[in-house]
């Protein structure tokens, strides 16, 4: 049971201030503005647009700023300012076959058609303090006009050529739309696939790694990692034909696991898979990852118990904004809650006391 704080219009209105405050730091130092974060913390941004469900840099850029850098905060900030858009319409499956790319890499194939493209990444760097980065001035070489500019095909096409790699039911049907309907078990994986791809990636991470400790009994190679640019095309009705409204960035990722068979198809590979919003590498692979752990039924596997076996475990727990809500809710006054149990205990006590008093004086 929950009651009412009464009186307390000054100290949240003071507390807002504080935490303004806070926000804004020493006075001394320039303002961080909304621009500066959008073009020199893209890699935040990115994981805000991808787990607040909304593709819009500035907007993820000013919920960082607001929410001090907390990241679940500013998640939490954009799904809340998404419910209040209008929906026109739904665009066109987007074609990342024809995504213009900036880094494309493959475990499985070194001299991969189209070749590799290593782009930005932390891979090979080393994990030192750079402190040429603290000094005033500072002013890298720019290279995006240098970035190589290129189209190829999925590398796993070359698997599935040779007849090795299984067979997907396309399906044309329209998937359900977690952001306008509460998430049922149990769930397709279109469904599971949305829930991952807004799913919290510390989460998701964990949950991959485990697969890789064995809770899963998966082996994956990264068949292809690939991050780029894709049109986004929506079908005009009054036109008759389709048009591109815009382009957004996007990181898909394709697993490639081992397959034994079963008694109607042969041993082959299969498929894991994850597309992200932004440069997300990390949370791509992590979600090919689960992705195909949740697969063990369809494609008539064992369970063995693993946590990321598990839909119903796994989808209703890397939500960040439900476990921050209910986590959270906890700061909320319960008074009336824990008198009752504070009685309780006071009684049981008492009960306990009686009962020695009795024993020892028998």
């Amino acid at each position: 049971m929950y009651v009412a704080t009464k009186g307390g219009e000054r100290a949240i209105d003071a507390a807002h201030r504080w935490l303004g405050d806070e926000r804004r730091g020493d006075r001394t130092i320039a303002e961080l503005d909304v621009a500066q974060i959008r073009e020199q913390l893209g890699l935040a941004v990115n994981r805000v647009m991808a787990e607040g469900s909304l593709f819009d840099p500035d907007l993820a850029a000013l919920a960082i700023k607001q929410s001090r850098g907390d990241l679940i905060e500013a998640v939490f900030l954009i799904r809340a300012y998404r419910t209040t858009l209008p929906r026109f319409g739904s665009s066109l499956p987007v074609e990342t076959k024809r995504m213009h790319m900036i880094r494309r890499i493959s475990a499985t194939f070194k001299d991969a058609p189209g070749g590799q493209i290593l782009g930005p990444t932390f891979d090979y760097t080393h994990r030192l303090l750079d402190f040429k980065l603290m000094a005033d001035g500072e002013a890298p070489e720019a290279l995006r006009s240098e970035a190589p500019s290129a189209f190829a095909p999925h590398i796993l096409q070359l698997l599935d050529d040779d007849g090795l790699m299984e067979q997907l039911d396309v399906n044309d049907d329209t998937p359900p739309d977690l952001t306008r309907e509460p998430l049922e078990m149990p769930a397709a994986r279109p469904l599971r696939l949305q829930a991952l791809a807004r799913g919290d990636e510390g989460f998701v991470l964990s949950m991959a790694y485990s697969t890789q400790r064995g809770y899963g009994r998966t082996h994956a190679f990264v068949g292809e990692l690939r991050i780029g640019t894709c049109a986004v095309e929506m079908e005009i009705p009054e036109l008759g034909f389709s048009v591109e409204i815009g382009e957004i960035e996007l990181t898909e990722c394709e697993t490639v696991n081992q397959f034994t068979g079963s008694k109607s198809e042969p041993p082959q590979f299969t498929r894991g898979y994850g597309l992200v919003m932004g440069q997300s590498e990390r949370k791509a692979i992590s979600m090919s990852l689960v992705d195909r752990a949740l697969r063990w039924e369809e494609l008539g596997e064992e369970n063995v118990g693993a946590p990321a076996q598990d839909a119903e475990f796994v989808l209703y727990h890397c939500d960040n904004i439900q476990a921050t809500g209910f986590l959270e809710h906890i700061k909320l006054p319960h008074y009336v809650d824990f008198q009752s149990e504070l009685e309780l205990i006071r009684k049981l006590r008492r009960e306990a006391l009686q009962a020695q008093v009795k024993e020892a004086a028998e």
